[in-house]
C-alpha cells in the first residue's frame, strides 16, 4: 500500500511514499509481455517524442541498509565482464527494433547501483561495445552516478571522456558516523577530495545528493550537513525524505523484531528539507523540483526528468531495469541468471509488463509533473484534451483547502508545504482501483 504521508503526526513506517510512475507497480504483470513485442514491431516517427537510455550498473561496495535497489556486492571481475557483455548484448537487440529504427537518444542515464564501481577501462570498454549499435553523440544529457569513494581522478577523466555532462556524487550526509550507522560504503573526507577532482575534470554540471532523516540524523547533525554542502557549491542539489521500502536491512529488522522506526517522523523530515531549502535559497539557488535546488546557469536543466516526466520514451537496460514505450510500461527480469541467460539466448530479458490507457498516461504525468511545482492546464488540454481542473476538481479544491496549492485556468500551483508533502498526496489522483494497493 502506498503510504499516506501527508498527515503532520505521520510516523515513517515500513513501505513506498516515492511515487515515479503510474499505474503501481505491483499491477504490471507476465501476461501483458506480448504488448511489449507489439509495440518494438511498430515504427515510430523518430521525431514523434524523445527516446532516452537508462543504463543499470548493480555493483556497489556494500549494500546500504535503506537501500531497495537492485544490487550486488558479492560480484568478481569475470561476472563484470559477463554483465558488461550483457549491457551490450541488450543494445544491440533493442538497435534491431523498428520501433526504434533512426531514433537518437535525446538523454542518458547511468544508475545503480554504482556506475563507478566499474573501471575506468570497463567504463570506456561498455560504451564502446554500445556505441557500435547506437550512439550518443546528440544527446543533451549524459547522467552518471557516483558513490565518492570508488572515484579516482583518473576515472572521472575517463567518465568524461565518455560524453557524461552530469555527474551526480551519492554523499547523502557529511556526518560519517551518521553514513556508517546506515551503510553507507564512504566517509566525507571522500566526498571533498571526489568532488575537487570532478571540478578539476570539468562537468558541466555537478549534484550532489542528500537524504533528510537517515538513521541517527539529528536537527544539529542536518544543519551541519546542509552547510557542508553549500559550501561546495553544487550546482544542483537533491535531497530525499528517507522511507522504508519492504525489502530494506532496516525494515526487516523492524519486522523480525518488532521495534519501532528507528528513522524521523515526516513531519521532522519535512522541517529539515524546508530549512534546507530555505538555505539553498538564501545562497542564490531556486527551487527546481520537490527534492531539487540548482543554481541558475546554462547548466542547470535536468533533461531525463523533464522529458520522461513528459511522456517520453525510455529504454531501461540491465537486471530489473524499467522501460517505457509507446504507452507500454514494462521492466526487466530481476535474477542475474535469467537475465544473462536470456541475452545469451538472443532474447530481450522482460518480466512483467502493463499497456497503459490515455486516462493512466494524463495520470502518470501529471502526477509527475506536479513534482515540479508548477503544472501548465494547458499542457494537458493540448496533448489530452481534457482540463485536469474540472476532472480533478473535488481533488484539487481539497488540497486548497489544506493549503497545499492553489490553481486557476492555466496552472496548478503548490505551494511551499505542499511541495515538501507531493508524494503523499499523489495518490489522491490515482483511479480508484489503486488508491490501497501496495505500490511496488
Amino acid at each position: 500500500m502506498q503510504l499516506d504521508v501527508a498527515g503532520d503526526d505521520a510516523k515513517t513506517e515500513i513501505g513506498n511514499y516515492f511515487v515515479s510512475n503510474y499505474p503501481p507497480f505491483s499491477t504490471w504483470s507476465p501476461k501483458h509481455l506480448p504488448a511489449v513485442s507489439e509495440v518494438l514491431a511498430a515504427p515510430v516517427a523518430a521525431d514523434d517524442r524523445p527516446v532516452g537510455l537508462y543504463i543499470h550498473i548493480p555493483f556497489c561496495r556494500k549494500r546500504c541498509k535503506f537501500c531497495y535497489f537492485r544490487v550486488y556486492t558479492d560480484k568478481n571481475s569475470k561476472d563484470v565482464e559477463t554483465y558488461v557483455q550483457s549491457l551490450a548484448n541488450e543494445v544491440a537487440l533493442y538497435a534491431e527494433q523498428r520501433a526504434l529504427a533512426d531514433r537518437t537518444f535525446e538523454f542518458v542515464y547511468f544508475g545503480g547501483g554504482t556506475p563507478s564501481f566499474l573501471s575506468s577501462d570497463q567504463i570506456e570498454g561498455l560504451v564502446e561495445r554500445i556505441g557500435r549499435h547506437w550512439s550518443w553523440e546528440k544527446a543533451r544529457e549524459v547522467t552518471f552516478e557516483c558513490e565518492p569513494g570508488t572515484l579516482k581522478k583518473s576515472k572521472l577523466e575517463a567518465i568524461k571522456r565518455i560524453g557524461v555532462t552530469r555527474l551526480s556524487l551519492g554523499v547523502e550526509h557529511f556526518d560519517d558516523a551518521i553514513l556508517e550507522e546506515n551503510g553507507r560504503a564512504h566517509h566525507a573526507p571522500e566526498v571533498y577530495r571526489a568532488y575537487a577532482w570532478a571540478r578539476e575534470v570539468g562537468f558541466d554540471q555537478i549534484n550532489i545528493d542528500l537524504i533528510a532523516g537517515m538513521v541517527g540524523d539529528t536537527e544539529p547533525t542536518w544543519k551541519a550537513t546542509v552547510e557542508e554542502a553549500l559550501r561546495l557549491e553544487p550546482d544542483s542539489v537533491t535531497i530525499y525524505q528517507m522511507e522504508l521500502p519492504h525489502n530494506t536491512v532496516i525494515s526487516r529488522g523492524m519486522k523480525e523484531t518488532g521495534a519501532p522506526t528507528p528513522v524521523a517522523d515526516w513531519a521532522t523530515k519535512r522541517a529539515w528539507v524546508a530549512y534546507a531549502f530555505e538555505q539553498f535559497e538564501k545562497a542564490g539557488y531556486r527551487v527546481s523540483s520537490a527534492y531539487t535546488m540548482s543554481r541558475p546557469s546554462e547548466h542547470s536543466g535536468f533533461v531525463y526528468r523533464d522529458a520522461v516526466w513528459h511522456g517520453a520514451d525510455l529504454i531501461g537496460t540491465g537486471v530489473a531495469s524499467f522501460s517505457h514505450l509507446s504507452g507500454v510500461h514494462y521492466q526487466n527480469l530481476d535474477n542475474w541468471g535469467d537475465y544473462v541467460d536470456y541475452l545469451q539466448r538472443g532474447e530481450l530479458p522482460i518480466s512483467r509488463a502493463l499497456p497503459v490507457t490515455s486516462r493512466q498516461s494524463l495520470i502518470r504525468e501529471l502526477i509527475l509533473q506536479m513534482k515540479l511545482g508548477e503544472v501548465s492546464v494547458g499542457y494537458f488540454r493540448d496533448k489530452f484534451g481534457e482540463d485536469v481542473t474540472a476532472t480533478y476538481a473535488d481533488v484539487l479544491k481539497n488540497l486548497r483547502d489544506k493549503g497545499y496549492l492553489d490553481f486557476d485556468a492555466d496552472h496548478i500551483r503548490l505551494t511551499r508545504d505542499g511541495l515538501l508533502r507531493a508524494d503523499g498526496m499523489l495518490p489522491c489522483f490515482f483511479e480508484p482501483e489503486h488508491r490501497e494497493i501496495r505500490y511496488t
